[in-house]
């Protein structure tokens, strides 16, 4: 019978339906005779971790930070209503209730609490991407029966309900899971993350996004500052450190998690051949060919604190020279002048036929036997001990209530890990960037100067973990992603050794190419265009691409057109036109 059950449950969670609204084969798991022991409820709740990103979705950012030679629709600004997905898919919340429906059937209580603490990390997890995506959504508390018309037909609950509802899930979690250190599993520490990721947003959101009128933004900000300093107070991670010039790079290309720092990982095992793609990805011309935007070069400060973008003519320095005395991130994200790959001596620059930008990534690369498509092993974190470092500075920054004790519990050790100076409170708010407040055009107030400051290092930091998008919806500054991107600067057609080392790297030429060997040879309006053709400029990438951002509705995604045929009752997002009058 037993195995019977384990087949039966695998055919369960292979299931591919996104329906929510589809009746759960249940004989098929004989419920009356599961869900008995602690075993079974690991078992049932290790489904739940399909729910964690891929491996692309967590390095395959492309937002306005980084750029590739297509563009999503997001960023675009071609989104339209789709017909069905879109993310309206409710398959893994089914999973979840039925798990937490069927639970009470073990007697062993502190077992059932702790997974039971498990399912509902994960219903916030789920419920809290679904109000990021959509806004107001139905609240489904339990599994619904075909016959019951009034859930099938229910409007959307209203957005306060739902992330009311999250952190009860969240609260419950964090009060039952194991306070261990488990960088697979989900533990308290883990939930504690996710909550300051949850209530940072959702503080945010509320607090710039006035035009939706939702209150108790300090709620959601006090949360945040909460369940991060219960993090922090544990003492149970801390920020990962070896040599400036190489901590910061190891974290990523390490091929085991360094869990003094991660809090949760996606594992990748070759001898199981669990491989992700990122070396592939990052050094392959035929993958995107992504690069780092020139303003986010441009925001990495100078190795003493001092802003780069307060130098003259920073636009229009060349690759080494811009590259000098940069937070030591800077050339541990991208190629830098005398880099090698791990285990190598052999100096590389940057390669233009895998980035359009000319700042070629690096981050996540481990040795070259992982080069090949799909043979990448290095564990990816999903949640790290420095996120929930920022998640605090920040919403302790726009709760009016920072003071430089917290910035020297959070920012400072992010920069002592590559020998900076800290942030200071003082200094930042009586001399706001002006760089940065041109970016980020709603930061208002006495702390204008010190929000700007966690902002850029939240950029810095999280740079290629696929924050950014959300970063930009929560501070509605959506017209980021609408504006010209931009590459390296080249003054103009002719030969240039990028890393002074008397070698010629890179030729720009116009009309027949000059030579067949050697440097990459890259010709005018053809290989990159130059914002000035031949008198120079900074690389302009997809300037073929005319680009907007709807202030009115980009905020928020459509409901595809099939659920609300489906359900009357669901309303569509503001300024999305999907045809239908009801």
């Amino acid at each position: 019978m037993t195995k019977y059950i384990l087949i039966s449950i695998l055919v369960v969670f292979s299931w591919s339906c996104d329906d929510y609204l589809e009746r759960y084969p249940l004989a098929e798991i004989a419920p009356e005779n599961f869900f008995r022991t602690a075993d079974e409820l690991k078992l049932y709740t290790n489904s739940f971790y399909g729910m964690i990103p891929s491996s692309s979705d967590i390095y395959g950012e492309s937002v306005d930070n980084i750029i590739t030679s297509s563009l999503s629709e997001e960023v675009r600004g071609s989104r339209i209503v789709p017909s069905s997905g879109g993310g309206w898919g409710w398959g893994d919340l089914r999973n979840i209730n039925f798990f937490l429906e069927n639970s009470y059937k073990c007697r062993d209580d502190n077992a059932r609490k702790q997974y039971n603490g498990v399912a509902r990390f994960f219903r916030a997890w789920f419920y809290f991407q679904k109000v990021q995506r959509f806004g107001d959504v139905p609240w489904y508390s339990g599994t619904i029966p075909t016959n019951d018309e009034d859930n099938l037909q229910k409007a959307r609950d209203p957005r306060t309900l739902v992330m009311d509802s999250v952190l009860a899930d969240i609260d419950y979690a964090i009060a039952n899971l194991p306070a261990v250190k488990n960088s697979e599993s989900v533990t308290k520490w883990t939930a504690l993350a996710l909550k300051t990721r949850i209530c940072l947003f959702e503080g945010t959101f509320r607090k710039y996004h006035s035009e939706f009128s939702i209150p108790n933004a300090d709620r959601f900000l006090d949360e945040c500052i909460e369940a991060a300093d219960a993090l922090i107070n544990s003492k149970v991670y801390s920020i990962y450190k070896s040599t400036p010039d190489k901590a910061y790079l190891q974290l990523f290309s390490s091929l085991n998690a360094i869990e003094s720092e991660v809090i949760l990982t996606r594992r990748f095992l070759a001898d199981q051949q669990i491989y992700h793609n990122v070396n592939f990805y990052l050094l392959s011309s035929t993958q995107g060919q992504p690069g780092v935007e020139k303003k986010t070069v441009n925001s990495y400060l100078m190795k003493d604190g001092s802003r780069f973008t307060d130098t003259p003519d920073y636009e229009s320095k060349q690759y080494f020279e811009e590259m000098q005395n940069r937070d030591p991130r800077l050339t541990q994200t991208v190629r830098g002048p005398g880099y090698t790959r791990i285990g190598e001596t052999k100096t590389l620059v940057p390669d233009f036929a895998a980035t359009v930008t000319g700042y070629h990534l690096i981050k996540y690369v481990a040795e070259p036997i992982y080069d090949s498509y799909e043979k990448s092993v290095n564990d990816l974190p999903v949640f790290r001990y420095a996120e929930v470092l920022l998640n605090f500075a920040e919403a302790k920054a726009e709760r009016g209530t920072v003071v430089q004790g917290d910035l020297d519990k959070s920012i400072k050790p992010l920069r002592e890990r590559v020998g900076m100076p800290g942030l200071e409170v003082s200094a930042a708010n009586a001399n706001p960037c002006p760089y940065m407040a041109a970016m980020y055009t709603h930061v208002t107030g006495a702390n204008k100067g010190v929000i700007l400051e966690i902002r850029r290092e939240r950029a810095v930091e999280l740079i290629m973990e696929s924050f950014r998008w959300n970063d930009l919806m929560r501070w509605k500054e959506g017209h980021l992603v609408a504006e010209q991107f931009k590459g390296m600067y080249f003054p103009g057609t002719g030969s240039y050794d990028l890393d002074h080392d008397g070698v010629t790297d890179v030729v720009i030429y116009t009309g027949t190419k000059p030579g067949t060997k050697g440097p990459q040879y890259m010709k005018l309006n053809s290989d990159l265009v130059l914002e000035n053709g031949e008198s120079g400029g900074l690389i302009l990438v997809n300037s073929q691409i005319t680009k907007v951002f709807d202030e009115n509705k980009d905020y928020l995604y459509p409901i595809p057109i099939e659920e609300r045929l489906l359900n009357h009752n669901l309303s569509q997002n503001p300024g999305w036109d999907d045809g239908l009058d009801f």
